[in-house]
């Protein structure tokens, strides 16, 4: 692992544009079960309840679902580790151009990272957003109104309905951010993907976009993913341990 963490920092002491790829495996060490992990989301429920279509179809499946979010925390008591605050040094060392991620929990923002270069492919837990006139909330506002109610949050500007401002299944990716990524990894020198097994498409090409245009690739998860074939530097690790020690080496 010492002989992988020298590597890695040497490709990006060498680089002028880094691009870090985030997945649930970055946050499960601030207590975020992975969706499909032990004790994750889609172990408690049924993925199939939380497609756009039935969301749309129905106020009673709006109402379990608000209610299942409800029960889960909504992700706001939630705190950054060492990997995201590792992810910020990059950013003040002047090597990070864009942080592509596939997480909703907001935890890069909490770190500090900075709004500019977040590339949010599956949208933002933290926000809610109205889908007639597209006005977007805070997602206290379900906690200030709606912590002792079953009714369903409804837009106060339109009466319009209210989602979390995330990717449902059957929802298109925000195709401008998605270009951007893609444009950013095809750019960049050294592409890191930090906690994502690369099974989730289209983000996952994200990546190997990166290793195609010629970029170095690093790769560090605790398991298997993907794209280990591509890999210039696998590290089969935990996120915090492993990004701390790549920064300290930098510094070095």
């Amino acid at each position: 692992m010492t002989e992988s963490i020298d590597q890695t920092a040497d490709m990006i002491a060498k680089a002028k544009k880094v691009v870090v790829f985030t997945g649930a495996g970055i946050s499960t060490e601030s207590g975020i079960p992975d969706f499909r992990g032990p004790g994750g989301l889609w172990t408690k429920y049924d993925p199939d309840d939380f497609t756009i279509d039935k969301f749309l179809g129905s106020h009673e499946t709006r109402r379990i679902m608000w209610q299942r979010l409800r029960e889960g925390g909504l992700m706001e008591d939630a705190e950054p580790n060492a990997a995201h605050y590792a992810i910020v040094q990059l950013e003040k060392m002047g090597k990070l151009i864009s942080l592509v991620t596939q997480n909703i929990d907001n935890l890069h923002q909490k770190a500090g990272s900075s709004q500019e270069l977040i590339r949010e492919l599956h949208g933002n837990m933290q926000r809610l957003v109205c889908l007639n006139c597209g006005k977007r909330y805070p997602i206290a506002l379900v906690k200030e109104r709606y912590a002792d109610s079953e009714d369903v949050p409804t837009c106060d500007n339109c009466l319009g309905i209210l989602k979390p401002d995330v990717i449902f299944f059957g929802e298109a990716l925000p195709q401008r951010t998605l270009a951007r990524a893609m444009q950013e990894a095809e750019d960049c020198d050294v592409m890191i993907v930090i906690g994502s097994s690369l099974v989730v498409y289209p983000a996952a090409y994200v990546p190997i976009q990166a290793q195609r245009a010629g970029a170095r690739l690093v790769i560090i998860n605790k398991g298997p993913t993907e794209q280990d074939h591509m890999a210039d530097v696998r590290i089969d690790a935990a996120a915090g341990e492993t990004m701390t020690k790549i920064i300290e080496r930098l510094r070095l």
